[in-house]
């Protein structure tokens, strides 16, 4: 057993943070499931500008599509769509093994409704009914437009990823909201038991934004606080994740067989280089939880991972290191709505891009 066969031993998921029609057609895929025991992909705007700018496989197809009457959104749904399916169909016997737990690939609603709970909606239903796949999650960004429309659509049946969490009350609303939609779902007489959410809370975009405040501050008790901050956080999440879903609030949909929303680390790929490369992987090693990771961390964790269940351990130090940045004056709610901001940006400039090389 490897350090990624361990991590699922213990009751952590992993899934790869990357997608492209090289690693479905070279077998790298297929391999991640049978060898690393990788269970889910995620996706997002970013992965797939990169995909078709640097995977020759896009090639045929898209000089095809340009020759087509499709507009440039079509066209990048024609090229990634088939992607997504083929990543489902090779996930298909984890997620009929996990009895829907788990299997999962990830795609995005257009990151331009980030702020519009409607054509969020409307726009998951119609990736859906794309992909057409059983084990799709559709990607919500956790704006409170993305809340509004991800409790309509998990009220409707639709399977969501919440993406772009950057805080613990950004994870809280999420986890509410879901815990809403499916008491709706309930009340409507509508099945509960093959709904399935994830909460994706990002980490190292945290740290590199808090770091920044730290330095500026730059006492020695700041300094000492830089690195500790995503991970504190998702500690703190997790124990909302507990007393959401294992507690008295629950237990009426848990009887008939609701499954809680999943906390997924995402964003857990280092970007200070001073910092350990597992630093957002080894400490958050936990029960029913996922974390899913970019190529390189997972050969890290391949290579040199120490594996343990972690997530538990240290609450009451990340509850007082959390403690002592709010006395530095750093609001973590704050530092959460900016990057949730930016990260929207950054996805809609990349969705350009993609509709650019599609155009």
């Amino acid at each position: 057993m490897n350090a990624t066969q361990h991590v699922t031993a213990l009751g952590q998921s992993l899934w790869l943070d990357n997608l492209s029609r090289s690693l479905i057609r070279d077998g790298t895929l297929a391999r991640l499931i049978a060898e690393d025991g990788v269970s889910g992909v995620t996706s997002n705007p970013s992965i797939f500008q990169n995909a078709l700018a640097s995977s020759p496989h896009y090639a045929d197809d898209l000089a095809r599509l340009k020759a087509s009457q499709l507009d440039a959104e079509q066209r990048y749904e024609a090229l990634v769509i088939p992607d997504i399916q083929a990543a489902c169909d090779l996930l298909l016997p984890v997620f009929e093994r996990s009895h829907g737990n788990d299997g999962y690939v990830s795609l995005e609603v257009a990151p331009r409704w980030a702020y519009n709970a409607a054509r969020t909606v409307e726009e998951a239903q119609h990736l859906s009914s794309l992909v057409n796949r059983r084990n799709l999650l559709i990607k919500v960004p956790g704006t409170p437009e993305g809340l509004s429309a991800f409790e309509a659509l998990t009220t409707l049946g639709i399977n969501v990823n919440v993406t772009l969490l950057f805080s613990v009350a950004q994870t809280e609303a999420a986890l509410d909201a879901y815990t809403r939609g499916l008491t709706a779902r309930a009340r409507a007489g509508a099945d509960v038991r093959r709904s399935k959410a994830v909460a994706s809370l990002f980490l190292s975009r945290v740290d590199t934004l808090v770091d920044t405040q730290l330095t500026a501050i730059g006492t020695q008790e700041a300094l000492s606080l830089r690195g500790r901050a995503a991970v504190a956080m998702a500690k703190l999440a997790y124990q909302s994740y507990l007393k959401t879903f294992h507690g008295e609030a629950f237990a009426a949909l848990a009887q008939q067989g609701a499954a809680p929303q999943t906390l997924l680390w995402a964003s857990s790929g280092v970007k200070n280089p001073d910092y350990h490369d597992l630093l957002y992987v080894e400490p958050l090693i936990g029960k029913e939880t996922i974390n899913t990771l970019p190529d390189k961390t997972l050969a890290a964790l391949r290579d040199h991972g120490r594996v343990a269940l972690r997530l538990e351990d240290g609450v009451a130090e990340a509850e007082a290191q959390l403690a002592e940045l709010a006395r530095l004056g750093i609001d973590m709610d704050a530092v959460g709505n900016t990057l949730q901001d930016d990260g929207v940006k950054l996805f809609e400039a990349a969705y350009q891009k993609l509709l650019q090389q599609t155009g």
